[in-house]
């Protein structure tokens, strides 16, 4: 998951921990394809050492290392692997000493793609598509890319691995099951609102993203309906500045009106009714 939203300034909490991720050109020139956005990506080598499929890889939320063995052998031995950013993936590829195509797909360029993909599969080849962070299709591009490989009757499978929303929930101290998620918080004010307003009164635990420039905002949506209700903030989850603000809405927010939140941000908010087993 990484919110592209809005710009995030880069800061030392941002740095990815694990693996060795500094890469040079040299090293990257291989991987990248050169591409126009308005060109065709011309798959013409369908060769490829994995059956014909279209492979969802979970990639690292923040730890290079984070990133199971099966995914770097899918990685390492399809044919193409599509990506949100391929610089971005790039460095991912090199930490683990990977050189393979990177095809950028995005939501500016999803359909123009599909055809395209659903060709290359046709004719022998295997795809990876990865986000830049998490399981792709998730708050991320791809949805589109999987139903239409789905109803060219080809094959999708998906490979398991990080997850910001189950990282988040199963350390947050809330009921993890049954849980909603609702993806990306709305920008408007009103919209977001109702949307939090609406969490606070389910019957199971709610999951969002949010960007750190609102969450002090949609903590005091939060803290003023119910000072006492009860949330977590997961902020940059596996990464060296990892923490986990849990606690009634109140004392979260003002925790973070006093201590600027960065870095990437889970929002977690407990429903209408606590089990009694949960005592902080």
């Amino acid at each position: 998951m990484v919110n592209t939203q809005e710009p995030e300034e880069a800061t030392d909490e941002t740095v990815e921990q694990g693996l060795s991720c500094s890469v040079d050109a040299e090293i990257l020139t291989p991987q990248l394809h050169a591409e126009d956005d308005d060109g065709e990506i011309g798959l013409s080598e369908a060769s490829s050492a994995l059956e014909p499929a279209l492979y969802l890889v979970a990639t690292p939320i923040g730890n290079l290392a984070d990133i199971t063995l099966r995914a770097l052998d899918v990685l390492k031995n399809v044919s193409a692997i599509a990506c949100e950013d391929t610089r971005h993936s790039g460095r991912l590829l090199s930490a683990h000493q990977i050189r393979n195509r990177l095809i950028s797909l995005n939501e500016h360029n999803e359909a123009r793609r599909i055809p395209e993909l659903i060709t290359h599969i046709r004719s022998g080849g295997s795809v990876a598509l990865i986000s830049d962070a998490g399981m792709p299709t998730v708050s991320d591009p791809g949805q589109r890319l999987v139903q239409s490989v789905v109803a060219a009757g080809l094959r999708v499978e998906s490979l398991p691995g990080p997850s910001a929303v189950l990282t988040a929930l199963s350390a947050s101290g809330l009921p993890t099951t049954p849980f909603y998620f609702g993806g990306f918080l709305p920008h408007k004010k009103g919209q977001r609102e109702k949307e939090l307003l609406a969490a606070m009164q389910r019957d199971c635990t709610s999951v969002y993203f949010e960007s750190p420039y609102r969450i002090v905002d949609s903590l005091e949506m939060v803290a003023k309906a119910s000072p006492e209700h009860r949330v977590v903030v997961a902020r940059e989850l596996t990464k060296k500045f990892e923490e986990f603000q849990r606690g009634p809405a109140r004392q979260v927010l003002n925790h973070y009106q006093t201590k600027t939140p960065k870095g990437e941000i889970t929002f977690i908010i407990a429903p209408a009714e606590l089990p009694k087993w949960i005592t902080w």
